[in-house]
Parts: C-alpha cells; structure tokens; sequence
C-alpha cells in the first residue's frame, strides 16, 4: 500500500489535482501495482480524504461536513493522551517523532489527529518509521500544503546513513 500511496504523491502535486478514483484505479493498475495494493490505498486515501475535510475548518474555511468530534480543535493547554491501542499501533519511535514535529511547531494538532487517524487505519503493528513519515507527507499533500525544507528533509531522510557525532 505504501508504495501507491509514494506514486500517488510523487506524481500528483496536490490532493486537488489526484484523479477521481476510478480513474486513479487505472492508471495504478497500468503502471504495475497489484488490484489489492490499489484497493487498500485507495480505500486509506478515501478515508484520509474524509479526515482532511473534516478537519479543514480549522484552518480559517468552513467545512464541508461537520467535523468529526475526535477533530475539535483543542485548547493551547491542551495535552495528547495516546491511548493503548495507539501506543501499541504506533510504537514508541513513531510516537516520539510525532511529539518531535509538533514541538518543533511543523504539525498543528488538527493535522497531528488526522495522522493519528491515518496512521491508526495503515496496516503492520507498530507501523514503522519510514510507513509513518508517508502518512505524515500524505497528510500535507491532502490539506495541500508542502512541508518547508526542513520538515521535508526529516520526512524524507534515511536516518540510518546518519553518524553520532
């Protein structure tokens, strides 16, 4: 699924200009990816599409549909509590990296409860690192925005060509 969902954003720029979903079916199948790898992205682009919507009034537009109530925009005093299904899904180092780009104030927590619900539906327990940076590019690429340089670098960096200093 991973692999579809890196085609899917490497080739279109933003979420706006992806095509319909029947028409993305074709193109992935003509390009080689298996029916199964094609349903499972587009059933996770689906529902990362219902999320970003959902969660796009808080961004100053008015939503399209109500939004979901895990997606009310919290307090600034507010603190994340994961729950255990989540701390089991995700793994203590996708859940560090989270906490990493929201300290460093890269993902608000609007786009933070959309990764989360993304990242909760993505398959393999826990998901790894490299599964979890797709999903956080995904998520930017579905509110169209691009991550500055920096974030982009983190998300897109192998980590473990890196030497201690």
């Amino acid at each position: 699924m991973f692999e579809v969902l890196v085609f899917v954003y490497e080739n279109y720029y933003t979420g706006d200009s992806c095509p319909e979903p029947d028409h993305l079916e074709r193109k992935l199948s003509a390009v080689g990816f298996e029916s199964d790898e094609i349903d499972e992205a587009l059933t996770w682009l689906k529902g990362l599409n219902t999320a970003a919507r959902g969660s796009q009034g808080f961004a100053g537009t008015a939503p399209q549909v109500p939004p979901e109530p895990w997606l009310r925009e919290p307090r600034p005093t507010s603190i994340r509590i994961y729950s255990t299904a989540e701390q089991n899904h995700l793994g203590q180092r996708c859940l560090g990296f989270i906490s990493f780009l929201e300290s460093a104030g890269v993902l608000p927590a609007p786009m933070r409860e959309v990764v989360m619900d993304r990242a909760m539906a993505a398959p393999g327990e826990p998901v790894t690192l490299d599964d979890l940076k797709i999903i956080i590019l995904m998520v930017y690429w579905s509110f169209g925005q691009e991550p500055d340089a920096l974030v982009l670098d983190e998300l897109c960096d192998d980590c473990s060509d890196r030497v201690a200093h």
